[in-house]
């Protein structure tokens, strides 16, 4: 399976050429759904974040990579998914909650894009209505860098987030925002250090 395959090949070249750590895998649920949320300033992102568990993790990834022929046809072997940026997306929302739905983990990066300067950006609020439309935990993760060979690259996993007071009932979009911004928050506070996140 290709995924698999490329999930391996990435914890190798991690582990050999970044000396990566991880603080804080076991906040990752073992069963069930999840939603794993981190910042994003690198194109190694989405393969950094799919290492950090043995489980399948779909990504969305904007559309335009799925133009590009060779790169394309790789990612959606790898079983990720369009998404058009800036607009609400309603069939890469429907496939993220069938994902969900059916037991397996999602991947997102909230801020919509990549950081060109590291710092994060603005959280979109679909991250927020695709927890609450699921009732997946969201599984927030600071990833520290820095991308060069050799040097430690450090992600930290946070405690799983959950918003049982907005499921099954009418939510604005003022308070979807309120939802994004408290996982954003907590990104940013991982990636401050460890900040009681379990170091293994």
């Amino acid at each position: 399976m290709a995924y698999c395959f490329f999930r391996l090949l990435f914890k190798i070249i991690f582990a050999l050429f970044f000396r990566l750590e991880v603080y804080g895998r076991e906040n990752i649920p073992s069963e069930g759904p999840f939603i794993l949320c981190a910042n994003h300033f690198s194109f190694l992102d989405p393969p950094l974040v799919g290492t950090l568990t043995n489980r399948t993790v779909r990504f969305m990834a904007k559309e335009e990579l799925f133009k590009i022929p060779i790169l394309g046809k790789i990612i959606t072997s790898l079983q990720a998914f369009p998404v058009k940026r800036n607009t609400a997306d309603r069939r890469a929302i429907r496939i993220a909650l069938e994902t969900l739905k059916n037991g397996r983990g999602l991947g997102i990066f909230p801020e919509g894009t990549r950081s060109r300067t590291g710092e994060l950006l603005p959280p979109q609020a679909g991250v927020a209505l695709i927890a609450v439309k699921s009732k997946a935990p969201v599984v927030p993760i600071g990833i520290i860098g820095p991308y060069q060979l050799f040097k430690p690259l450090r992600v930290f996993i946070g405690t799983p987030l959950s918003f049982p007071e907005y499921y099954d009932v009418k939510i604005t979009g003022e308070e979807l925002n309120e939802m994004a911004q408290q996982i954003m928050q907590e990104i940013a506070r991982l990636r401050q250090g460890n900040n009681g996140v379990k170091i293994h």
